[in-house]
């Protein structure tokens, strides 16, 4: 097989990372550093990291930067922007690819500019289209835009349905590695620590994801990503535990097929095949050892140990502003808990509180969705005591 020629390449991608500090952003780079011929890094912003924003710039010669959110005082480098309107004009900037690995509710507006500008959105953030699913698919729709999952379950449910027809499709089905208390008893989950809550079996991940792992709200928010992502009915998207974390999720056709996508546990590689719009990059990840005699073992989710799903599937299903709500509530519950103000035992209650005490809004417009969002903060911080956790 003949490896990568800048001969074929009539330009280099242009990619905009949102994100380029975090877990994924980090990995993003290492890819573009990687194949230097393939993309040119146009555009980048993050949260609050003014060094590590910084460092991105000047090591890849970056002309437009933003933060979100600066730290108060601090004084930016030159042509370094701040706040979400800047971010979002780096997110409708001219380039072939838009990576959003900003984490949270803070993706939503910089992703909707970017669609709105037609952009292909590369999407590691599923809380978009967790909160705004149709709105996001109705400004796709709009524009002619895409989304492509950078997700490793989203991902691979992407190259199993390659070539195929949706009217073949009969299930979706994620796979979740069980986090750190797939076997533990749930009686003990009120003593649970958040060194023990961090570390993850087989992902290396940012501490909100790591913890969404351990309780599997991330399978939930997950399955409601599925469904936008793919247009598949909530009862056709299922999950399962799978420990290994080497098959990364399958596809169930009407015909009784199923086919699957295996890998190491490495996110370079759904990152890599969004950035380079379905495109296989040569060795960005070492072939999964499929004859090392260690079995790929599934079982289905405790629905006891893990309500999370259940409650996440339930939102997704009546809609509107709820999944809005769940979201949020998440982020904060799983702010306090890593902050060691509230147990781990009281991360998916708190949820449930929120979730079961919002009025819906059917056919929420982008004001309903941001004041659902601060309703769900408000409630949820009020449950815990403490003052509005911020996206």
């Amino acid at each position: 097989m003949s490896t990568i020629s800048t001969a074929v390449e009539a330009r280099r991608r242009r990619v905009v990372l949102l994100g380029a500090t975090g877990s994924i952003g980090v990995q993003c780079c290492d890819v573009i550093s990687r194949f230097p011929a393939l993309f040119e890094l146009v555009g980048v912003a993050a949260g609050s990291d003014v060094a590590g924003l910084s460092s991105v710039v000047q090591r890849f010669g970056v002309r437009r930067s933003a933060l979100v959110s600066p730290p108060p005082g601090e004084v930016l480098p030159p042509g370094m922007g701040s706040g979400v309107e800047a971010v979002c004009e780096l997110a409708a900037m001219e380039c072939e690819v838009v990576c959003v690995a900003i984490p949270g509710a803070a993706a939503l507006l910089p992703t909707l500019a970017a669609l709105d500008a037609g952009r292909t959105i590369a999407t590691a953030t599923k809380e978009v289209l967790v909160m705004a699913g149709e709105m996001v698919r109705a400004r796709a729709a709009a524009t002619g835009a895409r989304i492509l999952p950078v997700d490793s379950e989203h991902s691979a449910l992407w190259q199993c349905l390659r070539g195929e027809r949706a009217d073949s499709v009969s299930r979706l089905v994620l796979t979740a590695s069980g986090g750190p208390f797939r076997e533990r008893d749930p009686a003990t989950f009120a003593t649970v620590t958040v060194e023990e809550a961090l570390r993850h079996p087989t992902w290396t991940m940012g501490p909100k994801v790591t913890i969404d792992s351990a309780t599997m709200m991330n399978k939930g928010l997950e399955i409601i990503e599925a469904h936008f992502l793919f247009d598949v009915a909530y009862a056709q998207i299922g999950a399962v535990i799978h420990p290994r974390s080497i098959v990364h999720s399958f596809v169930e056709f009407i015909d009784g097929a199923v086919v699957a996508q295996l890998g190491v546990p490495d996110m370079r590689v759904p990152i890599a095949l969004a950035i380079a719009d379905g495109r296989r990059l040569p060795g960005i990840a070492a072939p999964a050892r499929l004859t090392d005699g260690a079995a790929l073992e599934f079982f289905e989710v405790d629905a006891a140990r893990f309500p999370a799903v259940g409650l996440a599937r339930s939102a997704g299903e009546r809609g509107g502003i709820v999944p809005a709500v769940l979201n949020a509530a998440n982020e904060v519950a799983v702010a306090a808990f890593l902050e060691r103000r509230i147990g781990y035992d009281a991360i998916v209650s708190l949820v449930g509180d929120a979730v079961g005490a919002v009025a819906n809004v059917t056919d929420p417009s982008l004001g309903d969705v941001l004041d659902a969002d601060a309703w769900a903060r408000r409630f949820t911080s009020e449950r815990i005591g403490g003052a509005v956790t911020s996206a």
